[in-house]
């Protein structure tokens, strides 16, 4: 009876053990419904709820970036989709996080987003410094894209005569001349379809960062990455140098390690139902894009799992308590 007892006992703490790890449920963090980056977070809970035993998600529609990170901040979702740049800014306590800092931990970077400088070929710009005084769009209104490209090019003391606009209005503007150049985010190694648009009617150029240049927003914005955009991002077009932000997944910084990790694990080793979800993933290679574009420490969960891999981790990346 004494065996019987124990046993019941000894079974009934297993259960309990048991049913409280399966009942880990995360909150994730997205964008609109009607973005495909959307699409991916269905996707990264599709694997979560199937490959990592003991946790459940699901996946909350939101304003994205900042939405994501003051939703972090309150203790909100447990983890969601963050640019790198803003990440980076709210972690640091600047820009529009000036004296209200969010504690984030970066789990991985899924895309990676070159901020592509498309200049007419008549234009005669060759160089970022070819810039000063030329019609010149640095994004469109209200973009990050817009945002940053006028801070590098504070930083590198260059002074565009800028133009503002949607992307259709950049678009019929450079087609006719009125401005010589914009910024666009590329779609991975390729230049989006705004600029492959304009290019079907005027011979376009990508410029190109100097080292001098590159090395000085290395020092100056670590919000930002240095990017090789190897030849063939347009036809005719040679390889070429800029600056770029990630996509990332960032953590509460509370998520436990071993949920991290495995989390980590699963998406790393499954990219097909990513891929399927997000076209511009196709041959990506998260682990690297996340190493070289991160700009928050990351998870110790995920740093453990690319640590096995054989992976170093930037010092600034490296987990912090």
């Amino acid at each position: 009876m004494k065996t019987l007892l124990t046993a019941m006992v000894a079974s009934a703490a297993m259960l309990a053990a048991a049913t409280s790890h399966a009942d880990e449920r995360l909150l994730i963090g997205s964008t609109s419904s009607s973005s495909s980056h959307y699409s991916y977070f269905v996707a990264v809970n599709q694997i979560i709820n199937n490959q990592v035993e003991g946790v459940s998600s699901s996946v909350a529609e939101t304003g994205a970036t900042v939405d994501n990170l003051r939703r972090l901040g309150r203790n909100q979702i447990d983890m969601g989709l963050v640019t790198t740049n803003t990440g980076y800014h709210a972690y640091a306590g600047e820009e529009d996080f000036e004296g209200r800092p969010v504690d984030s931990r970066l789990l991985w970077v899924y895309t990676v987003a070159p901020q592509n400088a498309v200049m007419r070929q008549d234009a005669e710009v060759e160089t970022f410094a070819d810039l000063n005084g030329v019609r010149f769009n640095p994004g469109i209104t209200g973009s990050a894209t817009e945002k940053t490209t006028e801070a590098v090019m504070r930083t590198l003391g260059i002074e565009p005569d800028y133009v503002r606009g949607s992307t259709t209005d950049m678009v019929d503007a450079m087609k006719d001349g009125r401005v010589m150049g914009s910024v666009k985010s590329g779609v991975g190694e390729r230049l989006d379809g705004s600029s492959m648009d304009i290019a079907t009617f005027t011979p376009i150029s990508v410029l190109s960062l100097n080292d001098e240049e590159a090395d000085t927003l290395r020092t100056e914005m670590p919000d930002v990455a240095i990017v090789d955009v190897p030849e063939g991002a347009a036809e005719g077009i040679p390889a070429y140098t800029t600056w770029a932000f990630g996509v990332a997944v960032h953590a509460h910084p509370d998520m436990d390690d071993e949920t991290a990790y495995q989390i980590v694990k699963a998406v790393m080793e499954n990219p097909e139902p990513q891929v399927n979800a997000f076209a511009a993933m196709q041959d990506a290679d998260m682990a690297k894009m996340t190493l070289e574009v991160g700009t928050v420490p990351l998870h110790a969960g995920a740093a453990r799992y690319f640590e096995e891999q054989g992976y170093d981790i930037p010092d600034a990346l490296q987990p912090v308590q």
